[in-house]
């Protein structure tokens, strides 16, 4: 029916922002950069990409759980409008909204997002495809500003593809916490999760035969090499990725093959790698139903229903 952007932050000068953090990130020791960089139109082809390897099976395994679930997700609910963290126009999105079309009780979907861009992408594609639907834009930070969204009655706010998992454990009490602030008694919070299982599983669900999942790794290193004038140099950073017990988590880094020696000339920075030195890139946190139950408690929400595809891979959990 219509697609509105509402401002809640000021839009995000992103350059500024990848500057700080490659300041900051490649200035520390260990080093490191946020995997939020990895997502230029190239990263996200190549993650599309990776979506769709045999070894990746965390978008197969959410998606069957929603197929076979929806109708009762959205049953259980009856939510008035959908909230969304993040941009989505994907399949996913789509299952829960056809869903609550079959229910018939709401007709409005809300993205919460920081890319202006993205925002308007997704809503676009939603308004043409669903003539009936009420989409809106919500620009802000998915770890602040759910509770500003504007609301419209129930709400199921989902949070899917276990993005959950990118956040470093620190952060995600905060994180929950704001769900908490943006959830009235009668709405719920739909969140997916991967699961703890088999090391070599999932070793290989982020270490794909193909080499996928390393060109979307070292693509940080294009993103910043084309906006700060860098000259690091792609091909002498292997990727590597290794399972961390202590943080339930695959931690993907960029190690450097040769000893390095490179300049960001926009931040005039030079920037010094040993050979065999990483820069970690990025946080992929597994769960298990009690794990995330505990971290739910301590921000006073519990999980309300939980489901699991077949194979016992992937876990989605409806919370109040």
């Amino acid at each position: 029916m219509s697609f509105e952007l509402i401002r809640l932050t000021d839009p995000v000068d992103h350059r500024a922002e990848l500057a700080d953090d490659v300041r900051r990130g490649l200035g520390s020791h260990p080093k490191w950069l946020p995997s939020k960089w990895f997502y230029d139109d190239r990263g996200s082809a190549l993650f599309v990409q990776i979506t769709e390897l045999p070894e990746y099976y965390l978008t197969r395994a959410e998606t069957e759980i929603l197929e076979a679930r929806a109708d009762e997700i959205v049953g259980t609910v009856t939510p008035d409008e959908i909230v969304e963290l993040g941009s989505g126009s994907s399949t996913k999105t789509r299952i829960l909204l056809e869903a609550m079309r079959r229910a018939g009780t709401g007709r409005r979907y809300a993205a919460l997002d920081v890319s202006e861009g993205a925002l308007k992408d997704a809503g676009s594609t939603l308004v043409d495809d669903y003539p009936w639907l009420d989409v809106e834009g919500v620009l802000g930070d998915l770890l602040r500003d759910l509770p500003r969204v504007p609301r419209h009655g129930r709400r199921l706010v989902i949070f899917l593809g276990s993005t959950v998992g990118n956040l470093a454990p620190q952060e995600r009490p905060a994180f929950f916490r704001s769900i908490r602030r943006g959830l009235r008694a009668d709405d719920a919070f739909l969140l997916g999760v991967d699961l703890v299982k088999d090391e070599a599983e999932m070793v290989a669900a982020y270490d794909d035969a193909a080499g996928v999942s390393a060109e979307f790794n070292r693509n940080v290193l294009v993103v910043i090499n084309r906006t700060l004038d860098g000259d690091l140099p792609i091909d002498a950073f292997e990727h590597v990725t290794r399972w961390v017990p202590d943080a339930s988590a695959m931690a993907q880094s960029l190690r450097a093959t040769r000893r390095i020696t490179a300049t960001i000339g926009a931040l005039d920075l030079e920037v010094s790698l040993a050979e065999g030195e990483e820069i970690h890139t990025e946080w992929s946190c597994k769960f298990t139903e009690e794990r995330l139950a505990a971290e739910l408690a301590d921000a006073g929400l519990a999980i309300a229903r939980w489901w699991t595809d077949a194979g016992n891979r992937f876990g989605l959990a409806l919370i109040r």
